[in-house]
């Protein structure tokens, strides 16, 4: 260990004598002669010093982290999202000027020297050993290179950050050492080109050529003498000579950077002089950074595919894996997202709803057979403000949606149709349906535990003169909450969570469907996405397709374009041909004559199903035809808006139902985004009208004077009868505990929440 000056120590005439023997060996390296340990030079008492030899001999270049472009299906850009703005470029691609300005201001011997600039170093050592410190550099471009590639590897992490820029001479010959291998391996061009790629010009802008399009709005090729100059000063200090922040510190800078060119015989003394003249001539684009920056409302979209990435280990085993990608960028992700489809989509939630209103809706169109996501979007925006939110109404809660998903009302029923109809119940079967009932009890479930109606939990019809008996297809039309209890009693539970399940169907927060009863009624909170997934398998012919947003993926590695995998949609059968053949005979009805007529379209066939909860906190509606599937809701995130005396989009509304306020939504969302699509046809099944049966038995509780039907008997599925057995006293509707609507858990009976028609 060295002594200190007054012992005998090394004068500073002595140390520049030893640093010098060191620059000169260092050359030496390169024909594979060892460099002195750093601890002969004393060294070793600024801290930690590898020996020469014991530093590693390879240093890697890292994948620079550039700016991840995301597309829409047809090419058009969506949105950019990075860690660090960069794209690089080829030193073709860049300016001479930029080029040899920032060699003139940064190292203007970098020509003429190697790693190392030993005129530099000489004049920084002797200022050095005056202060004891490290308190001037003489760093060349490669040096400086090797620094970046530090900083770069360390990536956001402070402390990594901060060993990389530590002013220490440890780290000066660790950087030395890897400046000699770079001179030797990538040669005086492609340093360059490096340097200019991997440095930070402030204002987030990392690389020249980000830096130019961020304060002149063009590419680093077309840069001109000033603007090379001002970018070129820059680097020393981004935050003092910002010309955005400070226009007159950073004309001085730019004005040394030209004096300077002048002197090296870059340019003439009057090239110089005229330049200098000038104004900065800044045309500064704002940093376009992340989804909330997308354009066709497609934020949410945006951030599904983002979140997508990164949790698909598709992308990578381990979460840290997907998240060094991702932040590497350099991606160009080419997505499902249909322009036409999403421009429509967002163009009808404008007409229908404001984004001040009190409530909000959301909208998703998926395509039956590939799963692929063409439209997203909802009325609030994405942001921070008011009126604004960051979450996404449409997905689940893992993928950024709200924490449960809403309650989906009687959209859940074809659910329930289709696994009767796959355990063999005839589309005409019939049930008492009466107007209020007890829910049936016990019903048996998949763990052959019954579930049992221990509160007394009772369900009820939208209308009084909703009374049985109905067949499917008329109690699909009016949407009767009766009926499907007693369906799902007849079948039990168990088939209709493993249709569910078939069907890609879980809550919001990820749990699958429970056991109970109420769920044919909507009780459970799920999203838009999911349910217009489960609807496009009825439009598929029963094939389900797990729902994709990513076409393709390329990443740019140094110049090279490399691809990566990506998820692909897995289709699998969930109920027969006929099945969903009949399904969809069945919610045809709804929009032809049923709760759907203002959801109908004109030009083309189309199915669905209207959905409206308890207390109008939600209204849906979900329908498709041959060849796209949509879901749309309306309600608050929160569920504290009950939508009665309501006015959405301009539009007051005594009572919202899901036929009026999603189902135009719908309406005009699908029909832009299938202009000019063929019109496809649905393949019907025919189903008779069944003979009624004697309405005097409605099958509900306080039906001990259920006398006989005076109406006789209909074939249409018309008109009802009178009973003449007395009257039924109104029913209570009681909620047991735990069933408040939004919520997960439910309880254990799952009363009729969503139970309402729609």
């Amino acid at each position: 260990m060295p002594k200190k000056r007054s012992g005998g120590g090394l004068s500073p005439l002595q140390q520049t004598a030893k640093f010098l023997g060191v620059s000169v060996l260092a050359g030496a390296v390169m024909a594979g002669i060892a460099m002195p340990a750093a601890g002969a030079l004393g060294l070793a008492a600024k801290g930690s010093v590898q020996g020469f030899d014991d530093i590693p001999d390879s240093l890697k270049s890292p994948q620079l982290s550039q700016r991840t472009t995301i597309l829409d299906s047809k090419g058009n850009q969506l949105a950019s999202v990075y860690s660090r703005d960069r794209t690089v470029v080829e030193l073709k691609d860049i300016s001479p000027y930029m080029q040899k300005a920032i060699v003139a201001i940064e190292d203007s011997r970098f020509y003429q020297h190697g790693a190392i600039d030993l005129k530099g170093v000489l004049r920084a050592l002797n200022k050095n050993a005056q202060s004891g410190g490290v308190s001037q550099g003489a760093s060349t471009l490669t040096q400086q290179l090797v620094k970046n590639y530090f900083v770069e590897e360390a990536g956001d992490d402070p402390t990594k950050v901060a060993q990389a820029t530590q002013q220490t001479l440890g780290r000066k010959v660790k950087e030395l050492k890897y400046a000699i291998q770079i001179e030797e391996k990538l040669g005086k061009k492609k340093i360059l080109e490096n340097y200019l790629n991997i440095t930070f010009f402030g204002e987030q802008a990392y690389g020249v050529e980000a830096a130019s399009e961020r304060y002149f709005s063009k590419h680093a090729k077309d840069l001109n003498l000033q603007q090379s100059a001002l970018l070129a000063g820059i680097v020393q200090s981004p935050t003092r000579y910002d010309p955005i922040n400070d226009e007159a510190e950073a004309k001085k800078r730019r004005n040394t950077v030209l004096a300077r060119m002048a002197e090296v015989g870059d340019i003439s003394k009057a090239e110089a002089l005229a330049a200098e003249k000038t104004d900065l001539g800044l045309k500064v684009s704002q940093p376009k950074n992340g989804c909330i920056t997308a354009v066709k409302g497609a934020s949410f979209f945006c951030k599904y595919v983002e979140k997508v990435f990164l949790s698909d280990p598709v992308f990578g085993k381990t979460k840290e894996a997907r998240a060094k990608i991702w932040n590497q960028g350099g991606l160009t992700i080419r997505t499902t997202l249909d322009p036409q489809a999403q421009n429509s989509v967002q163009a009808s939630l404008k007409d229908h709803i404001y984004k001040s209103d009190s409530v909000a809706a959301a909208a998703t169109l998926v395509e039956p057979g590939t799963g692929k996501i063409l439209g997203m979007g909802q009325s609030k925006p994405y942001g921070y403000g008011k009126n604004e939110t960051e979450y996404n109404y449409s997905v689940n809660a893992d993928m950024g949606g709200s924490n449960f998903g809403f309650p989906t009302g009687s959209t859940f029923k074809p659910f329930v149709a289709a696994a009767a109809l796959e355990q063999g119940l005839p589309a005409t079967q019939q049930y008492p349906a009466p107007y209020s009932m007890d829910y049936p009890s016990p019903v048996s479930t998949c763990s052959g535990k019954n579930w049992v109606n221990t509160d007394g939990a009772t369900v009820e019809n939208e209308s009084e003169s909703e009374k049985g008996p109905y067949a499917l297809k008329e109690a699909m039309a009016k949407s009767v909450n009766t009926y499907f209890v007693q369906m799902i009693s007849d079948i039990g539970l168990c088939p209709v969570v493993n249709m569910t399940n078939k069907l890609g169907v879980v809550q919001g927060n990820g749990d699958k469907i429970p056991e109970v009863p109420a769920i044919a009624l909507g009780s459970k909170g799920l999203s838009p996405l999911t349910m217009a997934s489960a609807y496009a398998a009825f439009a598929n012919e029963g094939t389900y397709c797990t729902p994709i947003a990513i076409e393709s993926i390329t990443q740019k590695v140094g110049n090279e374009q490399k691809s990566l995998a990506v998820p692909k949609s897995t289709c699998t059968r969930a109920m027969s041909k006929k099945t969903a053949d009949t399904v969809n005979t069945v919610l045809r009805g709804v929009v032809d004559s049923g709760t759907g007529q203002e959801a109908g379209l004109t030009d083309r066939e189309s199915a669905g199903k209207t959905g409206t909860t308890d207390s109008r906190k939600n209204a849906w509606f979900v329908g498709y035809t041959p060849n796209l599937a949509g879901a749309v809701w309306v309600g608050s995130a929160k569920q504290n808006v009950e939508m009665t005396n309501i006015t959405i989009g301009g539009v007051y509304h005594p009572e919202v139902y899901g036929a009026d306020t999603p189902g135009p939504i719908w309406k005009d969302a699908m029909s832009g985004a299938l202009e000019g699509k063929q019109a496809e046809s649905f393949q019907l099944v025919n189903i008779p009208d069944p003979v009624k049966k004697d309405k005097g038995n409605d099958g509900g509780k306080n039906n001990d004077n259920g006398g006989n039907d005076n109406g006789g008997l209909t074939t249409d599925g018309g008109t009802t009868g009178t009973t003449d057995g007395g009257t039924t006293p109104t029913p209570t509707f009681s909620l047991p505990d735990g069933f408040i609507q939004g919520t997960s858990n439910g309880g254990n009976n799952g009363n009729g929440n969503g139970g309402n028609r729609g």
